[in-house]
């Protein structure tokens, strides 16, 4: 609707100052002439929305106006409680600022909408961690955070998943994402992306020194690409198994990251499914299941599983 789409102009005006016209029309999906048109209506009316022509130029506001919106739809104001339920803000210290700022959006709500908000954050919960996730070391996020706001390099002591010894590193932090309720810090290190657990890091210095970010590259653009390295990275060692029926529902959740394919459809007690794994000792994991999933291929993921059967055997018949 053209209402809604002059109210986001607006308030991209009142957040950003000068955007270019195209730019503007990018982000609403619009063309640049009807952005044009748009401006023109702000500004009959009343609306003090002007263009800089040139190559730095662009469409901004007149210096020092401000504007209290209160044209919240109900959809949007239902989205805003939700926001609030998700629980991030807890870890960055932030419950009591969320709180003030949710009671003053309330107060800007339109009445008609103030019900639907208050039903939805009673009838919205969204609970980032996983079930059966064990526990964790608390992330200490304050030095992270302080050095993502005040553009600063940061000095860390992190250990790595398997390593005794904490490393140290200095990184250019791009920003922190929260990723099923796990704390990551995205960063360059000489240059090239790296993906920080918080809660694997040591201690952490804030230098005095200004971060050194790839120009033109923003923390969505660091994140997407650490994210596929993650989740394309090839496996070294693909797995057959066969499950029992009666134990393919737990085995699905808690393999579903080396999940290959889904099982067959087979008849029967026992279906067929393909895992991949880095390296074969990962394949350990299937112990789990004990007798309900058998390896079938290759040898050598048959043989690192009955070697590690057997360790757990001894050890307690040597008990």
């Amino acid at each position: 609707m053209k209402s809604d789409r002059l109210l986001s102009i607006l308030l991209l005006l009142q957040t950003r100052g000068r955007v270019p016209a195209h730019e503007l029309a990018e982000r609403l999906e619009v063309s640049v002439r009807t952005i044009y048109r748009d401006i023109e209506a702000l500004s009959a009316a009343g609306v003090p929305v002007y263009a800089d022509r040139g190559r730095h130029g662009g469409i901004r506001l007149l210096a020092g106006f401000r504007t209290d919106v209160t044209g919240l739809t109900a959809d949007e104001s239902r989205a805003l409680f939700i926001l609030a339920a998700q629980g991030a803000h807890a870890a960055l210290g932030l419950d009591a600022a969320l709180g003030s700022a949710l009671r003053k959006v309330m107060a800007a709500l339109p009445a008609p909408h103030r019900p639907a908000a208050e039903v939805t954050s009673r009838r919205i919960l969204v609970d980032a961690t996983r079930w059966r996730g064990g526990p964790r070391q608390a992330a200490d996020l304050d030095v992270l955070q302080d050095a993502v706001f005040a553009d600063r390099r940061l000095r860390l002591r992190y250990r790595h998943s398997g390593a005794s010894e904490p490393r140290t590193y200095t990184v250019d932090p791009y920003g922190l994402v929260s990723k099923a309720g796990v704390w990551y810090l995205v960063a360059d290190r000489r240059g090239a992306p790296r993906l920080f657990r918080a809660d694997r890091v040591r201690s952490a210095t804030l230098l005095d020194d200004p971060v050194r970010r790839r120009p033109g590259v923003e923390l969505a653009d660091v994140w997407e690409v650490l994210r596929r390295q993650v989740e394309e990275r090839p496996g070294g060692l693909e797995v057959v198994v066969r499950v029992r029926r009666d134990r393919l529902d737990m085995f699905l959740r808690l393999t579903a990251s080396a999940l290959v394919a889904l099982p067959d459809d087979g008849r029967g007690d026992w279906v067929t499914a393909r895992l991949s794994y880095g390296v074969v000792a990962e394949t350990r994991q299937l112990l789990a299941f004990s007798d309900r999933v058998e390896v079938l291929s290759p040898p050598e993921a048959r043989e690192e599983l009955a070697r590690a059967a057997r360790s757990v055997a001894a050890l307690y018949d040597g008990g």
